[in-house]
């Protein structure tokens, strides 16, 4: 009877893994077909064109089409390059960032792994592309696909220690935590004016640029930077192996979003301190339910409306500015950004000393 009990219970949990672990899949697929219909939609509107609008209402499923097109394409592998790292690229590029979603915080209790280490998971897990860009571009064996993926690595050693060190400043000196949940939860007490993005307007600045690079989005998009003749690391690319570097890519600006929203914005609190606060509807607990619920989606609402303000600043940097040269983009990082960033660092820690 104990043995029945005990298998009904594991079954069970495994049942609610793969569905947490299948919704999750789901609503990162929707998220990013949004990105992509509204990067071509503001596009088209900075550009004066009309963008996609044959495709379902307004072209709402052109970017799903795209994706079953390349998906039905034919796998193509080059002859004289190694296939086992041609193979293993796209995969250690896509996996990092799935991994990265696992410490984002929607709301106070959505969430699948709340670790204390949480900020620092997603740099370490996210430090693990660069390998795969460079396996993609030295299996094709196709130099200007070497190139690119040598541009990527440069690119990323180069923007991943200033970024890091924006998210210690908050993390270390203003949160006392590394969780995710706990960063946002500093910044709830007096609303609006609570947000890191007041407090640490330098290392906002930082992680912006640091960000935009990481996802390798103009003006930094150097990986693949003569597109007009072949397409960087991914050149020899095709079918559903292709899709999954550009899936990536627009994976890691959302997480980017994300983190902009948890570490600066105040995450899932609403600007107006108490307000909106549904937890408690009267002394039924069928009403405060409701208002659980309530809140929760609320906070998961107004976390995705913080992340997509930032997705359209990123949309409209890609279509405003010109790309640069590989020796500003290292110039950049080097000279320009680590100082400040190191700086900033340095400065915050002093302003905790003194004033505790």
């Amino acid at each position: 009877m104990i043995s029945n009990i005990n298998l009904e219970k594991q079954f069970f949990d495994l049942l609610q893994i793969l569905i947490t672990i299948f919704t999750f899949l789901i609503g990162i697929t929707i998220g990013v077909l949004v990105i992509v219909w509204l990067e071509r939609k503001i596009s088209a509107a900075i550009q004066q064109r009309i963008g996609p609008e044959y495709a379902g209402p307004l072209g709402i499923i052109q970017a799903l089409a795209d994706g079953i097109k390349l998906f039905l394409k034919e796998n193509i592998i080059p002859s004289q390059g190694d296939t086992r790292l041609f193979n293993i690229g796209p995969i250690l590029v896509i996996i990092p960032v799935f991994l990265s979603y696992l410490v984002i915080p929607f709301e106070y209790n959505i969430i699948l792994a709340n670790f204390g280490i949480g900020v620092f998971f997603w740099i370490a897990v996210s430090s693990v592309i660069p390998l795969g860009l460079l396996m993609a571009g030295y299996g094709s064996n196709n130099k200007y696909s070497f190139l690119g993926g040598l541009r990527a690595a440069a690119q990323s050693i180069s923007y991943e220690i200033p970024l890091a060190l924006s998210v210690l400043s908050v993390a270390l000196q203003l949160s006392n935590s590394l969780s995710t949940v706990d960063i946002v939860e500093a910044q709830y007490k007096y609303g609006f004016w609570s947000w890191n993005l007041w407090r640490q307007p330098i290392g906002f600045i930082v992680f912006s640029i640091t960000s935009l690079a990481e996802c390798e989005r103009l003006p930094f998009d150097l990986p693949e930077a003569e597109e007009e003749l072949i397409a960087g690391y991914q050149t020899e690319y095709s079918g559903i192996k292709f899709a999954l570097f550009y899936l990536a890519s627009y994976l890691n600006l959302l997480v980017s979003s994300l983190f902009v929203t948890i570490l600066y914005l105040g995450g899932w609190h609403i600007p107006i301190p108490f307000f909106f606060n549904f937890n408690y509807l009267g002394w039924n607990p069928i009403f405060d339910g409701i208002g659980q619920v309530t809140n929760i989606v609320i906070g998961v609402i107004v976390t995705l409306a913080k992340a997509y303000l930032f997705l359209f600043i990123c949309i409209m940097t890609r279509w405003t500015l010109p790309r640069i040269r590989i020796d500003q983009l290292l110039n950049l990082g080097w000279k320009f950004l680590l100082p400040i960033a190191l700086g900033n660092l340095l400065l915050t820690a002093s302003f905790q000393i003194l004033l505790f």
